[in-house]
């Protein structure tokens, strides 16, 4: 059952933008996304920050969206919780360097959202099945968006964003 949940999940993972297309706004670019995982029985994985390399199939829980390449200006993010049972949230960071990640604290398992540039904006707790939107305006570089619910960032609920 895990291999299939894995399987699954690095499938979701890799047709999800393929899926659901960016659509543009009058004044601006909306990215839909969606927030996912394997449900309440579903075998966690640790520490799958962005730092640590760690194949994304094995992934428990993510980000997927419908484009991972934004031209610069206003963004509109519309996000969906598409869990059954669990929480999530969607928070975007500006990611200087891939190498050094985002900055984590061990002892409560999140992103230290206190850092500069860790959280531009975002959807709070999000309960299952609901949604929620933020617009921004993203200059170019890279960009994370995340979910900083103890422990789902390491569990690999992280995507990058680049916006040119």
């Amino acid at each position: 059952m895990k291999h299939f949940v894995n399987t699954l999940a690095a499938a979701t993972l890799a047709l999800g933008a393929l899926s659901m297309p960016a659509l543009a706004a009058s004044d601006g670019v909306v990215v839909q996304v969606k927030l996912w995982d394997a449900g309440t029985n579903m075998e966690t994985y640790t520490d799958h920050r962005i730092i640590n390399n760690v194949p994304r199939y094995k992934d428990s829980m993510g980000i997927m969206v419908s484009t991972a390449t934004i031209p610069a200006g206003e963004v509109t993010f519309q996000v969906v919780n598409t869990s059954a049972d669990i929480e999530h949230e969607m928070v975007v960071a500006v990611l200087p360097d891939m190498s050094a990640g985002l900055p984590y604290v061990e002892d409560i398992a999140r992103v230290d959202e206190e850092a500069d540039g860790v959280n531009l904006g975002e959807v709070a707790e999000l309960a299952p099945g609901a949604s929620g939107s933020l617009t921004i305006r993203l200059e170019p570089g890279t960009y994370t968006l995340y979910c900083n619910i103890s422990g789902h960032y390491a569990s690999g609920m992280w995507i990058i964003l680049t916006v040119e």
